[in-house]
């Protein structure tokens, strides 16, 4: 490595760094959302597999929490330090395919995007597959580079990781195929039995993922895999699609990233090889997401296995191409200004979920997702409790049901007695502790049916608000139940099997 290459790595790790580490501030003072609260009661029982996901979320959770406890940083710890192997293989990938230039580039544009900033903070499936597409890329280009059968053992290992971590890294298989086919010099590989055995090691690691469905009528299968039934045209979801993509992406970094995947269609920057994989790695993924966003909505996170080869596209665009004069100086402006904004944007938003100073303390898209107040709810709600004798507190959605284990004390008897397919991984709760009084925590707004359904008497406790400074952002009943007409559970089967 030349002395300028070094310097190009100190950079980037001392500005990697620095972000993780920002990261890691963020996350102890942000509040769990209610996805990671409902995760990390899956991190307490660990599985093959669970009702909405693979189970590589619950077990990243599962190993924070050993280190840190079971706190917001606990929880969030090792997703964001899952940044640094990601930032390693994605500057490797680049280096190879690419230069050294262009790896350190886009390690620091893709850790910059809220896509990647966002998505290993809060901690979801997200986090775990934008690292294994960062590996995924990195073996691929070793193929490249190497012409050795053994990386697509390397490569299949890190497919099986990403499709651990989310049934889409499925659209691995047609991308690489794409990428086989579409570059001569590569379609060797096609009657050589090293992909095969690559795509058995990812298939081996995958395993457990099939044995827990099949022990379990494919219904996680059947509940991720039906979102590709088209029941309707619904294209007003197209008009999500982009301006959602702008934001995760950060708007300059979308830009570059839009011009760098037009420049690798071009002869030019790099081997047609590297070209051509980057490319693949990318429209695969994003023409079914946008197909899709014709029928249904398409969620910005669902594009997270496209992002690192999103990042390289972007880096290739501001240090491979030579543009007329006015691209250059788009690309300058938005290669030179990615960073500072990108951090800008993510502490405005880190401010904005924790107070909701930025919009005057009115309501926004955070705000029903992320927990604030409900450490101080969950006081409130634990006081009721004790007072009125409950031995159980019920709720009867995943997201109120897990911030409420996560933040009322430490073995407090917490139920969800409905969609009882989420919580097969985990003991029945003590039929004694359901036999006597309950407290359900309910929208006091809402009418909610399960308790008139179910109960003989349901009496109004409380009413108890969840606050985000003089915001109110939610407004809970709390009933006490008796009297159970029949089981408190309900164990009706998950409408994908009805």
């Amino acid at each position: 490595m030349s002395a300028s290459e070094a310097r190009l790595v100190h950079q980037t790790a001392l500005i990697i760094s620095a972000l993780v580490v920002l990261r890691l501030i963020a996350a102890a003072w942000t509040p769990l959302t209610f996805d990671e609260a409902y995760y990390w009661t899956w991190s307490k029982h660990l599985a093959g597999g669970y009702y909405d996901h693979p189970p590589a979320v619950a077990a990243i959770i599962a190993l924070g929490t050993m280190i840190a406890g079971d706190t917001e940083l606990g929880v969030r710890l090792v997703s964001i330090l899952l940044a640094l192997p990601m930032s390693w293989a994605l500057f490797r990938a680049g280096s190879i395919l690419f230069d050294a230039r262009v790896g350190a580039t886009a390690t620091i544009l893709l850790n910059v995007t809220l896509m990647a900033a966002v998505g290993t903070l809060v901690v979801t499936p997200d986090a775990p597959l934008l690292v294994s597409s960062s590996f995924v890329l990195f073996f691929l280009a070793k193929v490249m580079e190497t012409g050795r059968g053994v990386w697509w053992l390397a490569a299949g290992a890190a497919v099986g990781a990403a499709l651990l971590s989310k049934y889409s890294a499925l659209f691995f298989g047609p991308a690489i195929l794409i990428w086989l086919v579409s570059v001569p010099g590569l379609r060797r590989w096609l009657i050589s039995p090293w992909p095969y055995l690559g795509g058995l090691v990812a298939l081996t690691l995958f395993s457990p993922v099939i044995l827990w469905n099949a022990d379990h009528h494919w219904v996680s299968f059947i509940k991720q895999m039906g979102r590709a039934r088209i029941e309707d045209f619904r294209p007003t979801f197209i008009a999500e699609l982009i301006p959602t993509q702008i934001a995760f992406a950060t708007p300059l970094i979308w830009i570059l990233g839009a011009m760098g995947l037009y420049a690798l269609f071009r002869p030019g920057p790099g081997k047609p090889a590297s070209r051509i994989l980057i490319e693949s790695m990318f429209w695969t993924i994003a023409l079914y997401f946008t197909w899709h966003a014709f029928h249904a909505r398409v969620e910005a996170n669902w594009f997270a296995p496209i992002y690192p080869a999103f990042a390289i596209a972007a880096a290739v665009a501001g240090h491979r191409m030579r543009w007329e004069a006015r691209q250059q100086r788009i690309a300058d402006f938005c290669l030179r200004w990615a960073l500072p904004v990108g951090v800008v944007m993510f502490a405005l938003l880190i401010v904005q979920a924790n107070t909701g100073v930025l919009t005057g303390y009115r309501r926004d898209a955070t705000v029903r997702s992320v927990g604030v107040g409900w450490r101080e709810l969950a006081a409130g709600i634990e006081a009721v409790r004790v007072r009125v004798g409950a031995s159980c507190v019920l709720a009867t959605d995943y997201g109120t049901t897990g911030w409420l284990a996560f933040y009322l004390p430490k073995g407090a008897c917490v139920v969800q007695p409905t969609q009882r397919i989420r919580w097969v991984n985990m003991p029945e709760p003590d039929p004694a502790l359901l036999a006597g009084k309950l407290l359900y925590v309910g929208d006091a707004k809402g009418e909610e049916l399960y308790p008139k359904a179910r109960f003989a008497r349901v009496e109004r406790v409380a009413e108890l608000k969840r606050m985000r400074g003089p915001l109110t952002i939610e407004t809970y009943a709390l009933d006490l139940l008796e009297g159970p007409r029949g089981e408190v559970l309900d164990r009706s089967p998950p409408p994908e099997l009805q």
